[in-house]
């Protein structure tokens, strides 16, 4: 159980590097898309998307297990010990992907606390309580003129039934 607990924590730093180096550069999806793909397939020069960055969640882990079976068969075939590895690998997996989904939280926090996105904020915040005072003051002034006007409005409402406007529209007999 304790080397269970060190992959675990181990697969969470690993997956935590593994997104802040691909968030950085991703050459090394570049390549492999190269390869992969033809030339009108291959993705743009300003796309960011790696093998766990800015991917969903079954493309990170297929890419995740794919890393991880060719690690645990070069484990297997270089090393004479038979033991079992499926828990560990378990393990690695889903400790890498909670890494993965870690790391994107941290550097969105970051990159969301920056003061360029701040003062947007706190303009965006201004405006909207703006807007909830102008509308409090547009709501007292349609309340008093809704007060002298009420035989109006009831008046348009008998003019015609609930009935009648479904049958002028067709949707009943």
């Amino acid at each position: 159980m304790t080397l269970e607990i060190i992959v675990f924590v181990l697969a969470i730093l690993f997956g935590i590097i593994w997104f802040w180096r691909e968030s950085r550069s991703n050459s090394l999806y570049r390549l492999a898309n190269k390869i992969t793909h033809s030339k009108k397939l291959q993705m743009k020069s300003d796309n960011n998307k790696g093998f766990v960055h800015e991917q969903p969640f079954l493309m990170r882990l297929v890419w995740i297990t794919l890393l991880f079976v060719i690690a645990a068969s070069v484990v297997s075939f270089v090393t004479p010990i038979n033991a079992f590895y499926i828990q560990y690998f378990a393990s690695a997996i889903v400790g890498t992907l909670v890494g993965t989904y870690v790391a994107s939280a941290l550097i969105f926090a970051q990159d969301s606390t920056k003061k360029e996105n701040l003062e947007k904020v706190f303009k965006k915040g201004k405006e909207f309580v703006e807007d909830l005072t102008d509308s409090e003051e547009d709501t007292k002034e349609d309340k008093t003129a809704e007060t002298t006007e009420p035989e109006a409005a009831e008046e348009e409402e008998v003019k015609k039934s609930a009935r009648d406007r479904l049958k002028d529209k067709g949707m009943i007999k």
